[in-house]
C-alpha cells in the first residue's frame, strides 16, 4: 500500500472514484455534478483547518467586511444592495439577523447583567427614569421595599384565575427567587418574541407606506437589517462603560432608523419623520406587550 505523500495524504486519497461518496452519482471530475461535494477527499491537516476556519468563517471572502461596513455606517445601504440583486458579496439577512441576537443575549446573560430588578432603588435611573430629588419623600419601591405584582394587577386578569394564582404564588416568593425567576425567563422567550416581532415590524412598514408597490418581503428584509444593527450597538451598551463615546453611539442609533428609511423609501424628509414617529410607536408597544408576556410566562412557571 503506498504511503502517505510530504502533506500526510495517500494515494488513494487522490484517486477520483467512480461514484460520489455523499450521493452515489458517477462522477469523473473533482467535483460531483449533482450534490457539489468534492470528490477527492483525505482527512485534513491541522493546516488545512485553520485555513479553511480563516478563509471561511473570518474572512468569507470579503462578506463580513463588506456587510458591517454597509450596516454600521451607511443606513439602508445593505438593503438597497440586495434588492439591487447584489446578494452573493453580502452575509445573507436572516443568518446577519440571527446571528447577532444570538451574540447579544449570550454576551449579557455571560456578563451577569441584571435584567430585572424586584427593588426599584438598585437602579432607580433604570426603572424610574433618573435617581430621586433631594427633598422629596420616596415610596416603598423606592425605599427598596418588595415589589408586590398583584397590586398592580389590572381588574380585568384578577378575573383569571389561573393569572391570579400564579401572581399570588409568585409574591410568595423572595426577591432573590422572583429575580431569577424573570432572568430566567427573559433569557428563554426574549429571543423568539424579539424574531416573531420582525414580521410585524415588517407590516407596519407595509401600512405606513402603502402605495407605494413595495411588497411585504422587501419591508422584512429593511426589518432584518435594521434590527441587526440595533443588537450591534445593544452589545456596545452593554460592554462600553458610560461617557461621551457612549452618548455618540445612543445618538447614531437614534438617527440610523429614519436615515436608513429615506435611503431605501426614498420619501421627503418630513414624511420619512411622520413614519418614523409612527413606527417606533407601534413597535414600543409591541416590544412592550411582548415583555410583558415574557414577564408573565416567567411568573407562571416560577416555582
Amino acid at each position: 500500500m503506498p504511503g502517505p505523500d510530504a502533506a500526510g495524504h495517500h494515494a488513494a486519497d487522490h484517486a477520483v472514484p467512480a461514484n460520489c461518496r455523499n450521493c452515489g452519482t458517477a462522477v469523473a471530475d473533482h467535483y460531483c455534478p449533482h450534490c457539489g461535494q468534492e470528490t477527492r477527499l483525505h482527512m485534513p491537516s491541522f493546516t488545512e483547518f485553520a485555513h479553511e476556519f480563516i478563509s471561511h468563517y473570518v474572512a468569507l471572502e470579503g462578506k463580513l467586511w463588506g456587510t458591517f461596513m454597509r450596516l454600521l455606517f451607511r443606513p439602508g445601504a445593505l438593503t438597497n444592495e440586495y434588492l439591487a440583486g447584489r446578494r452573493r458579496r453580502y452575509v445573507e439577512p436572516l443568518r446577519l439577523y440571527l446571528t447577532l441576537s444570538i451574540l447579544f443575549f449570550a454576551l449579557i446573560k455571560v456578563s451577569g447583567v441584571s435584567v430585572f430588578s424586584t427593588t426599584v432603588d438598585t437602579a432607580p435611573a433604570v426603572i424610574a427614569g433618573a435617581p430621586a430629588a433631594r427633598g422629596v419623600e420616596k415610596s416603598p419601591a423606592e425605599r427598596g421595599d418588595t415589589l408586590e405584582i398583584g397590586a398592580s394587577l389590572p381588574q380585568e386578569l384578577k378575573g383569571w384565575p389561573a393569572v391570579a394564582h400564579a401572581v399570588d404564588r409568585f409574591d410568595e416568593l423572595g426577591n432573590e427567587e422572583k429575580g431569577k425567576a424573570l432572568s430566567a425567563s427573559f433569557f428563554r422567550y426574549a429571543p423568539y418574541a424579539m424574531f416573531c416581532l420582525m414580521p410585524l415590524f415588517a407590516l407596519y412598514l407595509k401600512g405606513l407606506y402603502v402605495g407605494t408597490g413595495r411588497r411585504y418581503g422587501e419591508h422584512l428584509l429593511f426589518a432584518l437589517h435594521v434590527n441587526s444593527f440595533a443588537f450591534v450597538m445593544f452589545t456596545a451598551f452593554a460592554v462600553m462603560p458610560d461617557g461621551f463615546f457612549k452618548f455618540l453611539l445612543f445618538c447614531w442609533l437614534l438617527g440610523y432608523l429614519p436615515w436608513a428609511m429615506r435611503r431605501v423609501y426614498r420619501k421627503s424628509r418630513w414624511g420619512t419623520a411622520l413614519r418614523w414617529v409612527a413606527l417606533m410607536a407601534l413597535h414600543m408597544l409591541s416590544l412592550a406587550a411582548a415583555v410583558l408576556v415574557a414577564m408573565f410566562l416567567g411568573i407562571a412557571l416560577a416555582r
